[in-house]
């Protein structure tokens, strides 16, 4: 028997109140930030998360984490409703669910030594005495590549990539099932980004984690996820297993995204011209198809009917009018990703082949 998703969203919405008044306040409107989202994430799988800055994606997570208090919808871990769960079975529930954020410093409390700030979580769920956390502090640094000594160390005295490792070694204190990864790698350095990027994949090998992946670079994203979700203003609009995402997309959005990506040669121009304009306000959302106000192919019944996310292929569902009708479009083969991609790529091999040699004993 197949085992259902490990943790699911359905039709999850986060809608912030603008109020207008200062002795009577009233509410004006609401800016949603997020506004029907679903998605499912299988044990052992990345889901990739993507989008443009402000679409939604990290308010997503939040939410999905209960960091952050849904306005509607129904999150679902291990079969189980836990959208209104509060006090012991909510921390009970962050067990099981843990973050890494963006930026590897503020994420940290500096006030703390790396083995406080590693132990800190295992002490709030009562896990171990004193000892066996501290062993367990021991095993974390090795785990993610830092060595013993740093346990009494600051934050201030590590490198960005090793505040990261800092950062996921705290979350895997607590032996999580699934772990948000927010941008895990957007604030490194490329050489830094391969190194992280390999520790999280021989991670996910070893414990057989579950990741929910935000990413605005999609380089980093094809080497990484399973499933590729992409967002826009609030909503998903397509979700595709990844090779099925960067080979042929149906939305127009997703297209404008991969055709964005920096080309050695800016003479090279793929099939798709990258997207103008900005992302219209969460607050003043346009009726119809939300991306109709940017689409080189909108049409009148864009602007009048907002497309349901329906399947277009076995595994792959769009929320466009015109999915079917789009001609196809490689964005490898157009010259899209394949430039950076295979650079970026490289440096990932050529990391994980330095590290297997390190590991390797001298005769």
């Amino acid at each position: 028997m197949k085992e259902g998703p490990l943790l699911e969203a359905v039709s999850v919405a986060k809608h912030y109140p603008v109020k207008k008044g200062i002795i009577v306040s009233r509410q004006v409107g609401a800016v949603r930030a997020v506004d029907g989202v679903s998605f499912t994430l299988h044990r052992g799988e990345t889901l990739a998360l993507v989008g443009e800055s402000g679409c939604g994606k990290s308010t997503t997570a939040r939410v999905v984490m209960r960091l952050i208090e849904p306005t509607g919808g129904d999150i679902i871990f291990k079969g189980q409703n836990v959208t209104n769960v509060a006090g012991a079975k909510l921390r009970a529930l962050r067990r099981h669910l843990q973050i890494v954020f963006q930026d590897p410093y503020a994420s940290l409390n500096p006030r703390l030594t790396v083995a406080d700030t590693i132990a800190e979580p295992m002490a709030v769920h009562g896990i171990g005495d004193a000892a066996s956390r501290k062993a367990r502090v021991q095993e974390l640094l090795r785990l993610t590549g830092l060595r013993a000594f740093h346990a009494d160390r600051y934050p201030h005295e590590f490198s960005g990539g090793q505040r990261q490792r800092i950062g996921i070694a705290r979350a895997l204190a607590v032996e999580p099932e699934v772990m948000v990864l927010d941008e895990p790698v957007s604030a490194l350095d490329v050489s830094i980004q391969a190194q992280v990027v390999n520790l999280l994949g021989d991670l996910q090998q070893r414990l057989g984690l579950s990741y929910l992946f935000i990413a605005h670079d999609l380089a980093v994203v094809k080497h990484v996820a399973d499933r590729v979700a992409v967002m826009y203003l609030g909503r998903i609009v397509e979700v595709a297993g990844k090779r099925e995402l960067f080979s042929n997309p149906r939305h127009p959005y997703t297209r404008a995204l991969l055709a964005a990506i920096p080309r050695p040669d800016p003479s090279r121009r793929g099939a798709v011209t990258p997207l103008g304009g900005d992302l219209p306000s969460p607050l003043n959302i346009p009726p119809g198809c939300r991306f109709h106000t940017r689409c080189p192919v909108a049409q009148a019944v864009c602007r009048e009917q907002d497309p349901p996310l329906r399947e277009i292929a076995p595994g792959h569902t769009a929320a466009c009018h015109f999915a079917e009708d789009l001609p196809r479009f490689d964005a490898e083969a157009d010259g899209g990703i394949a430039p950076v991609a295979q650079r970026r790529l490289a440096a990932y091999a050529a990391a994980r082949e330095r590290r297997a040699l390190a590991a390797v004993p001298a005769p």
